[in-house]
């Protein structure tokens, strides 16, 4: 005689998580928190706005979730830079994660963490606020790596490692607006290159 299974207890989501997590990241990437209504971020995740809310809270949540998504897929470059053994290698691996990810062919061109709310508005106050401190954290580990060069004689002692993180976020996040505004892969490769040329030297 069969044991009788046990129904399941609540309702299983009848869709996949992961994969509108993935849309969602896509639809904001593209046309920034204000941007992207809920209607746009509905379609492409392909549920209705009461699954939204159950699966990912509101629509500023939904953003925070995708920013960490964005943060561990197409901008991990970053954290992949911090681990080259030198700071050149860092810089070089930084601009060249930066050109790779702004121009992926597939995927939105620019960067979420640049262009998600660089002009907002009080409603998206919240979210303009998250990525400019998602900006500063990178510029403040790129600054503790540097500085952890010029301690091991990587970088000279004169160098400044916070200028040294400014001015590598600076030319990254140009690289975004340039991509998004059309510049080419190539094109940016060179100019990541020529920011390379004043890099100092020990």
């Amino acid at each position: 005689m069969k044991t009788p299974q046990k129904a399941p207890i609540g309702r299983p989501r009848g869709f996949d998580t992961d994969q509108a997590l993935e849309q969602a990241m896509r639809v904001f990437w593209e046309q920034g928190y204000e941007g992207a209504s809920l209607t746009d971020l509905t379609d492409a995740m392909g549920i209705t706005r009461t699954s939204m809310y159950a699966a990912f809270g509101n629509k500023e949540d939904l953003f925070h979730k995708a920013l960490e998504r964005y943060t561990e897929g197409p901008a991990s470059y970053g954290a992949r830079a911090m681990r080259e053994p030198t700071a050149r290698q860092v810089a070089t691996a930084f601009l060249n994660g930066a050109v790779w990810a702004t121009t992926r062919p597939g995927s939105p061109t620019g960067c979420l963490g640049v262009q998600g709310s660089l002009a907002a508005g009080d409603p998206g106050r919240n979210a303009r606020d998250a990525l400019a401190a998602w900006r500063n954290e990178h510029t403040s580990l790129l600054h503790d790596r540097f500085r952890h060069a010029v301690d091991e004689g990587d970088l000279p002692p004169d160098a400044d490692p916070g200028l040294l993180a400014r001015y590598l976020m600076t030319v990254g996040n140009g690289i975004a607006v340039q991509a998004a505004g059309g510049a080419t892969r190539d094109d940016l490769q060179r100019v990541a290159d020529m920011a390379l040329q004043s890099w100092p030297s020990a």
